[in-house]
């Protein structure tokens, strides 16, 4: 079934007082987490990765520390990498939307609950150019011959619906840092009371 509506850019609320701060998903096992010096000894995860709509095999866990710590948020962002609470997991499969999203297991700092990484499985090529408020490509004499023909930036985002199909999660083709939903999923996450989210039409 082909869904036209209304889509969302979903983005962490960063507004409400005493909300945590998490840092970049670390590999548990590259070192403690104690001081600075420990954190920087400890090996990221490559958070790109995230934004490729690719279903990732993750042979080592990931872990997420607080700087500063404060109230947990059950969809956040870890430097632009989603983060969610059991509940979003549950609502999302309710929703049917497993083949859409996949949920990484993560540990959290000072968290006993469930937490995931969520990591959108669609790229679709669905931005409408005319109705953005700009875009710019990678030229040429940018000297990226890798990019070039590419996003190099989208101010005022906007999406054309008919090219969107019947997907309810995803992230646009040449510009994947930003994750969108249906207003299918923001109508249900708003009903379900999630805290953390923001949601801005586009």
């Amino acid at each position: 079934m082909t869904v036209q509506g209304r889509y969302f850019k979903l983005y962490d609320d960063m507004s409400i007082p005493g909300r945590w701060d998490l840092r970049f998903p670390l590999f548990k096992d590259g070192g403690n987490s104690g001081s600075r010096e420990d954190d920087d000894e400890r090996e990221l995860f490559d958070t790109w990765r995230f934004n490729e709509g690719n279903f990732l095999e993750i042979e080592r866990p990931i872990r997420l520390s607080m700087k500063p710590a404060g109230l947990a948020l059950e969809f956040s962002e870890a430097m632009g990498t989603p983060i969610v609470h059991q509940r979003v997991v549950s609502l999302f499969e309710r929703l049917g939307l497993q083949k859409e999203v996949q949920f990484i297991p993560v540990e959290v700092e000072g968290q006993t609950e469930p937490w995931f990484i969520l990591n959108a499985l669609r790229i679709i090529r669905c931005i409408d150019d005319a109705r953005c408020e700009e875009v710019l490509y990678w030229q040429p004499e940018d000297n990226r011959p890798d990019k070039v023909g590419q996003y190099r930036d989208v101010a005022g985002l906007r999406v054309d619906p008919t090219k969107i199909g019947d997907a309810h999660i995803f992230r646009p083709w040449g510009w994947k840092v930003v994750l969108i939903v249906s207003e299918y999923v923001k109508q249900a996450m708003e009903a379900e009371g999630l805290t953390g989210a923001k949601f801005l039409e586009v």
